[in-house]
């Protein structure tokens, strides 16, 4: 698993193998063990609801008008939910839950630094990317790594400065800046203009009193019109929301023209199957009947409505969206401890809900793996340590016992 979460990053064949390999390697464990435990696990809200939403997306099938195949296709994102109870049950046993984490942070640090060699030198890409900046996938996925990695070392750099480890503190404060700078100057998700807000306010309200957090949006509003002024990159990515949005105006198909457009359909498709929705797989075909006889931005077809929660509804209606928002929140929930993975867990719930306003990315590849195993890696560990903690400690035979006591 911790090569796993390594190879993210890089390679969505490389990290498929590497998962496979460890999901083979429980089969023996699952032959001969217990697998009592394992059920009561399945009947808590946190793995039980992904468990729903798959069964959802199974009995979606029956009533979608689409091929088999187009069937297929809307079940297999979905089907990686079913991981987050495997990952948090062997993850409570295993004291290297951690190891994940450091692991996917040390090579999106990797990738942070190829992206700002490929920004001077083009011809060391990885893969042959749209973006400069980008050694390999998107810059989508690879903000989304970066954002978060930058808010999640916050703690660990204060928690550092508290126990004089000033060497570890700043590593973490360089490599927080490293990312924060690729993102500002090399190239970024517009999409981080608002979840990275959402997150830091987020780690205000679990770390800091109300002093040090007006001192850091204080700080946040400084660097952000310092960056502005002087990041030319940021202004033209900014600038083009409003662009893109008068070329739809013309019917010419742009991002921002794609999005309004696809959510207008989508809302259109929800309402006419507003409870059960129009069945798993049906989003494309769906947009293929609306395009007949239509001509540029009209005539865009798509599976994704860049929306989570619309994605949810043309398919799966009301009761997919209950779904949805109930194992969000159940997720939220059983990380509202303290603990460095339950503050883990919490920003990838938060990031994944924010960004899903504007993509799918709960059922997207990078992004939904990235939930999958940052929900089933924290919530095992945060399992792990809410067992301990109720756990007495042995009684010391040197010790006096208290009067009355046997």
């Amino acid at each position: 698993m911790v090569l796993a979460a390594s190879m993210l990053p890089w390679s969505t064949t490389g990290f498929t193998i590497l998962l496979l390999l460890w999901l083979l390697s429980l089969i023996p464990l699952t032959s001969t063990g217990d697998v009592r435990p394992f059920l009561r696990l399945l009947q808590r809200p946190f793995c039980f609801l992904p468990l729903t939403m798959f069964l959802i997306a199974v009995v979606g099938t029956l009533w979608a008008d689409a091929s088999w195949p187009a069937k297929l296709q809307g079940l297999k994102p979905v089907a990686k939910l079913l991981v987050i109870p495997v990952l948090i049950y062997r993850l409570q046993e295993s004291r290297r839950g951690g190891w994940v984490f450091i692991a996917f942070v040390a090579s999106c640090a990797l990738l942070m630094g190829l992206s700002w060699m490929v920004l001077f030198e083009p011809g060391l890409k990885l893969t042959a990317t749209q973006s400069v900046g980008v050694p390999v996938r998107n810059y989508i996925d690879q903000s989304q790594e970066f954002a978060l990695c930058m808010v999640a070392l916050a703690p660990w750099a204060i928690g550092f400065c508290q126990h004089r480890r000033y060497f570890a503190a700043a590593a973490c404060a360089a490599l927080m800046l490293a990312f924060f700078a690729n993102m500002a100057f090399v190239v970024s998700a517009r999409a981080a203009l608002v979840y990275v807000p959402v997150l830091l306010i987020a780690f205000a309200l679990r770390y800091l009193d109300r002093r040090q957090s007006a001192l850091l949006f204080a700080g946040v509003i400084a660097i952000a019109i310092t960056v502005w002024f002087t990041s030319g990159y940021l202004r033209s990515r900014v600038a083009d929301i409003w662009t893109e949005y008068e070329y739809s105006k013309q019917n010419i198909p742009l991002s921002t023209g794609q999005r309004l457009e696809y959510w207008q359909k989508s809302l259109k498709f929800f309402a006419d199957a507003p409870v059960f929705g129009n069945g798993t797989g049906s989003t494309r075909i769906l947009f293929e009947r609306d395009a007949v006889g239509k001509t540029g931005l009209a005539a865009e077809v798509t599976k994704n409505p860049h929306n989570q929660t619309l994605n949810v509804a043309v398919q799966w209606g009301v009761i997919g969206i209950l779904s949805l928002y109930a194992m969000w929140i159940s997720h939220l929930l059983l990380f509202r401890e303290d603990g460095m993975a339950s503050w883990v867990g919490l920003l990838i719930v938060i990031q994944n809900i924010t960004s899903s306003l504007f993509n799918s990315h709960l059922f997207d590849f990078h992004e939904g793996w990235m939930y999958v195993l940052g929900v089933g890696v924290a919530a095992g560990m945060s399992l792990q340590s809410q067992q301990r903690a109720t756990i007495p400690p042995p009684l010391s035979l040197s010790a006096p016992l208290s009067r009355g006591e046997p």
